[in-house]
C-alpha cells in the first residue's frame, strides 16, 4: 500500500513540475495596446514608390477606435501597395486584435487582391526597405474575404522572402491555405497570433486554430531577402521583426490592437 501511496505521489509530483516548467517557458507580461485609437503614433507608413514615413493620400486613418486602410484620395492603385509598421521590433509575443473588410475596392488592383489584406510579422526593418518595394520580407498572417461564390478561408500564410515548416516539411507553395472559415466582408473578425521561443507559431481565427508551423527563417532565392542574410553573415534563422498592417487596394479596418510579450 505504501509503494502504491509513494509511487501516487512521485507521478503527481512529475506532473506538476512538468506543468510548472511548460508555464515558466511561456510566462507572459500583461497585454497592452499598441494603437491608441486616434493617431498613428508609433506606427511608420511605407507605401511602395514613396519614401519610408509618407502616409501617402492618407492610405492609413486613425478614426474612432480604429485604423483605416482608406483609397479615398486614390484615382487608381497602381500597385502602390502599403504597410503601416509597429515602430518596435517584437521577438516573442502573443498579437490580437479584430478586423473587418469593407465592400468598395479600386479598380485597377489585381484579382488575387479583392478583399484581400493581412497582418504581416517577423518582418525585416522599416530602414531597410528600398523604395520600389512592395511587401516586407515577412510572414503575412493572410486576411481574405469572399469573392465569388466558393470558398475563401480567412487566416492563411504568405511567405514574402521567407520559408516556414509544417510539421518538419518546408512550405513549398508562397500562400498555405488555412483551415479557416469563409467570412462575409463587413464582419468584425477576432484575429490572433502567437510566436513562441520556440520558434512554432499558431494562427487562431475567432479563438479557433486555422494554422500552426514553426522555424522561420529566411529565403536565400529571394532578390530582397539576400541583403537581409548577407547583413547577418548568412544567418537565415528569424527570431525576431516588425508587424506591419497591410494596404493592398481594398479598404478594411482594424481595432483593439494588443500585444503580449512571452518571457
Amino acid at each position: 500500500m505504501n509503494r502504491h501511496a509513494n509511487a501516487l505521489r512521485a507521478g503527481l509530483l512529475a506532473a506538476l513540475i512538468a506543468v510548472t516548467c511548460a508555464q515558466s517557458a511561456t510566462a507572459a507580461e500583461p497585454w497592452r495596446r499598441i494603437f491608441d485609437g486616434h493617431s498613428l503614433k508609433g506606427w511608420i507608413p511605407k507605401i511602395a514608390r514613396h519614401p519610408l514615413g509618407d502616409n501617402y493620400k492618407d492610405t492609413f486613418v486613425a478614426d474612432h477606435g480604429t485604423i483605416r486602410v482608406s483609397y479615398a484620395g486614390y484615382d487608381r492603385f497602381a500597385a502602390q501597395f502599403g504597410h503601416l509598421m509597429y515602430q518596435t521590433p517584437l521577438k516573442a509575443y502573443r498579437l490580437r486584435l479584430q478586423y473587418r473588410v469593407l465592400p468598395s475596392t479600386l479598380p485597377d488592383i489585381p484579382a488575387w487582391a479583392h478583399s484581400n489584406s493581412g497582418v504581416m510579422f517577423m518582418g525585416q526593418a522599416p530602414e531597410t526597405m528600398t523604395l520600389n518595394q512592395s511587401f516586407p520580407v515577412s510572414i503575412e498572417f493572410q486576411i481574405l474575404g469572399p469573392d465569388g461564390p466558393g470558398p475563401r478561408p480567412t487566416g492563411s500564410v504568405c511567405t514574402p522572402g521567407t520559408n516556414i515548416f509544417f510539421d518538419g516539411v518546408m512550405a513549398v507553395p508562397h500562400c498555405t491555405t488555412s483551415h479557416g472559415p469563409t467570412l462575409p466582408d463587413g464582419t468584425w473578425i477576432k484575429l490572433e497570433l502567437e510566436v513562441l521561443p520556440t520558434g512554432e507559431i499558431t494562427q487562431r481565427i475567432n479563438g479557433a486554430e486555422v494554422l500552426h508551423y514553426s522555424r522561420p527563417e529566411l529565403d536565400p532565392r529571394d532578390a530582397d531577402a539576400r541583403p537581409l542574410i548577407a547583413a547577418r553573415n548568412g544567418n537565415l534563422t528569424l527570431t525576431e521583426g516588425y508587424i506591419s498592417l497591410q494596404s493592398e487596394g481594398h479598404p478594411v479596418e482594424f481595432k483593439n490592437i494588443e500585444i503580449q510579450q512571452i518571457r
